[in-house]
């Protein structure tokens, strides 16, 4: 069998990798192994980017002082730097640095996680007291026993022009992607894989399943429980606009007492607005179910933090539009080989933090997938923690 529209030969179906959802990671895996060299196919379900999976709304925050774990520190310093090489071969900004500024208790995770990695790893960063935030960034009325911490190097990534120029360079170098192709099923073994989808079948070497809300119902057997979530991002209008420009306004979080935070970006170009979200676990949802339409609280996850800590943005809503997380059972990355298939890899579970990771994470799956291991840590990534 071969895809509809393709000429058919003996070599049309068969390629070295096939990677399994054109996403932020799979379509930056895509464009790792073809400026490798590598015979790849990358398959979607839907159009290449689009809106319905983890990656759109106009931003996605980048920051080096990372509070989650100070692990992830090596792998964002080459996500940057990937970020770069990314933007010099398309010719299109897509890396925006801004400064990044968290605001709660000194001893709450955001400010004393974020303080960790920056020391552990000699991060440039500084304290920054309750009246030097009160001087330097009249936008927020945080509580008198907040402080902030701001990193320089924090900003922000444009998610779809970031997928498409992931997309067109894969092409550009010599891989195949199809849009509105969804797989059907796959199976594996140790002379190699093979995938089925609505248009056709596939043979390669190596699968690799970068499927974000999807990869449960994609990979069942992996022994751990993913959990999908429907997030909620605004956009609204400031009473006093001007003090929410970029240049004015780095990238920011405020810390909650629940161990969740509010965090949004300046007003930029393209983008109507002020951006902001509630970073917490939302509704529990099926990717192939989830409502995209605005329902009964969407709102409020947003407008208290414009009420309690941003009353001059407090203005009228623009936009609302939903996301999804795909959550590990410990809000970290799963990054492996799967248990059961030595040529099948997987990157999942990226738990609502995982964009600014694509880049270095489509280089480690490449690596993974043409070396058989990487020099990048991701060890702490494995499937085996959880065992």
């Amino acid at each position: 069998m071969h895809a509809a529209g393709m000429t058919p030969s003996a070599m049309s179906n068969k390629f070295d990798v096939i990677v399994i959802g054109a996403g932020a990671m799979g379509s930056a895996t895509c464009w790792q192994l073809a400026r490798r060299g590598v015979r790849v196919l990358g398959l979607d379900r839907f159009e290449i980017p689009n809106a319905r999976g983890s990656s759109h709304g106009l931003s996605r925050m980048i920051r080096l002082a990372y509070y989650e774990h100070p692990h992830y520190v090596p792998l964002l310093r080459r996500a940057y730097e990937v970020w770069r090489e990314l933007e010099q071969t398309c010719g299109q900004k897509l890396l925006h640095i801004t400064g990044g500024l968290y605001m709660g208790l000194a001893d709450d995770e955001l400010v004393a996680g974020s303080l960790r990695a920056a020391r552990e790893h000699h991060l440039p960063h500084e304290i920054v007291d309750r009246g030097m935030l009160a001087d330097r960034y009249p936008q927020f009325e945080v509580p008198d026993d907040h402080i902030g911490l701001f990193e320089p190097s924090a900003g922000f990534l444009e998610p779809e022009n970031c997928i498409a120029a992931f997309a067109d360079q894969s092409l550009r170098n010599g891989a195949e992607i199809h849009g509105h192709e969804p797989v059907e099923s796959w199976e594996a073994d140790e002379s190699g894989a093979r995938v089925k989808t609505s248009r056709g079948e596939y043979r390669a070497s190596t699968l690799i399943f970068c499927g974000g809300a999807w990869s449960e119902k994609l990979v069942c057997d992996l022994g751990i429980k993913l959990l999908v979530t429907r997030q909620v991002m605004g956009w609204v209008w400031p009473r006093e606009p001007a003090m929410f420009e970029m240049g004015r306004l780095p990238v920011w979080a405020i810390d909650r007492p629940d161990g969740s935070l509010y965090y949004g970006f300046p007003m930029h170009r393209p983008g109507v607005g002020f951006k902001l979200a509630h970073h917490a676990r939302g509704r529990a949802t099926d990717p192939d179910q989830v409502e995209r339409g605005v329902l009964p609280g969407d709102e409020d996850s947003f407008r208290d933090c414009l009420r309690q800590f941003i009353p001059q943005a407090n203005g009228p809503t623009l936009a609302m539009r939903t996301c999804l997380y795909t959550n590990s059972p410990d809000s970290h990355f799963i990054v492996d080989r799967h248990p059961k298939h030595a040529r099948v890899l997987i990157a999942c579970g990226f738990s609502g933090h995982g964009f600014k990771f694509a880049g270095v994470i489509g280089q480690v799956m490449a690596e993974l997938a043409t070396r058989g291991k990487t020099d990048l840590p991701i060890e702490f990534l494995s499937l085996g923690r959880f065992r």
